[in-house]
């Protein structure tokens, strides 16, 4: 087989392009398929998208040397709050409160757009010189002994090392790959949307955690927060119908006074929530990142954190491998990553599973263990600083060097 370049990516959303840039830089030929059009993914005015980027991805995108674009349009994460709380209401006790400070290495995160995340990526993948074949998709790849023939919807063929399946839960690369997964639906469904409000949040991500599903406040620039509500599902459908007045009415009892007069701001999205995790993260020639690899739920926010510790991950396998003189599509080399990646990414899927079934319910003897296990976290300053370093991604072992902020 002649190979035409290093690595294919299927999928253009966050994850792919982060991986391609960090391949490109060091040195890797790189191709990244889209089904969607560019401009889609890349219309410039706010429409309410949010990501919580833990410390180590910011890190990992100041390493490919697109922080400096992000850092103006980015909102510091530098307190996180917790508070359990009946049906319809906002007010309870606190039980829990995270100061950045405590653990001396900066934020604990940063929220940022979705438009200005991606544009930041597309830009960086032209400078690198990634090929960027947006509006069609990969359909079937063909295995050889030294490489993969990649099939695209528009009747041409791609020739690679190695084929990286970026393409979201229902995965192509995964499926075709003979890959299964395991998952539950947890019969909820999240409601997305930015509101502004008339208060300085000061930094602030607040947890709110109802018998529905938690309710997500978190900070961004100019008296704005994202907000991500999970709520049982016929309840959920029925709160996104409403017209927006209506919608805000429900939210408000729930939100809380603590931000003042609040009003919508942005489009409203909504999404089902379910686990679902790839059994493997390797096949031949292939392999699997971001929510092709682990669909978790929004409760903490890890989703794109998950992802980019993909890619952290990922990229210094095949670098290295390539330095090496290695087939970075070979069994060897993939077996590392996937060794590197599988126990951390299901731990920390199946730790959110556990904390959403605790909480969303109202049982009181469960409510008063609650309430007396973040108790005990606030109460102990060790404790308090472990969550922090993992709510930033700082509990890694080992540490992609990218989370770090080193280069390839």
């Amino acid at each position: 087989m002649s190979v035409g370049q290093d690595v294919v990516i299927a999928g253009g959303g966050l994850n792919g392009p982060a991986l391609a840039i960090a391949l490109a830089g060091a040195g890797l030929s790189v191709t990244v398929v889209d089904p969607r059009p560019a401009e889609s993914r890349a219309a410039p005015g706010f429409d309410g998208r949010a990501y919580a980027l833990a410390l180590a991805s910011q890190r990992l995108l100041a390493a490919l040397g697109i922080w400096p674009e992000l850092s103006p349009e980015s909102q510091p994460i530098l307190h996180v709050e917790a508070v359990q709380a009946r049906s319809g209401e906002a007010a309870g006790l606190l039980g829990l409160h995270f100061d950045a400070a405590e653990i001396e290495e900066g934020p604990l995160g940063y929220m940022i757009e979705d438009r200005h995340l991606y544009a930041a990526l597309r830009g960086a993948m032209a400078d690198r010189g990634v090929r960027h074949l947006d509006g069609r998709a990969v359909i079937g790849e063909t295995g050889g002994p030294d490489g993969i023939t990649v099939h695209l919807s528009d009747g041409s063929d791609l020739t690679s090392r190695l084929l990286i399946g970026a393409d979201g839960r229902a995965s192509g690369v995964q499926q075709r790959a003979g890959i299964k997964r395991i998952g539950w639906d947890y019969g909820q469904t999240a409601l997305v949307c930015a509101i502004a409000h008339e208060k300085p949040h000061h930094g602030t991500a607040r947890q709110v955690f109802l018998p529905g599903g938690p309710l997500a406040i978190l900070p961004l620039t100019d008296n704005r927060s994202s907000i991500v509500w999970s709520e049982a599902r016929a309840q959920a459908e029925a709160l996104a119908a409403l017209p927006d007045d209506a919608f805000m009415t429900a939210l408000r009892p729930r939100f809380g006074t603590q931000l003042g007069e609040i009003s919508l701001a942005g489009a409203r999205f909504s999404y089902p929530i379910g686990l679902t995790l790839a059994e493997r993260y390797v096949a031949p020639r292939r392999a699997l990142i971001g929510d092709a690899a682990h669909g978790v739920h929004p409760i903490a926010g890890q989703g794109l954190n998950l992802g980019l510790r993909d890619v952290g991950a990922l990229a210094e396998v095949l670098v290295e491998a390539a330095r090496r003189g290695e087939d970075i599509g070979s069994e060897a080399v993939l077996a590392r990553y996937q060794g590197w990646r599988r126990f951390d990414s299901t731990a920390l899927a199946l730790g959110m599973d556990t904390v959403n079934r605790l909480f969303s319910n109202n049982n009181p003897l469960l409510r008063m263990a609650r309430g007396l296990g973040m108790g005990a976290v606030q109460a102990v300053p060790a404790l308090r600083r472990g969550f922090m370093r993992q709510a930033a991604g700082l509990s890694i072992d080992p540490m992609p060097r990218l989370l770090t902020g080193r280069p390839l």
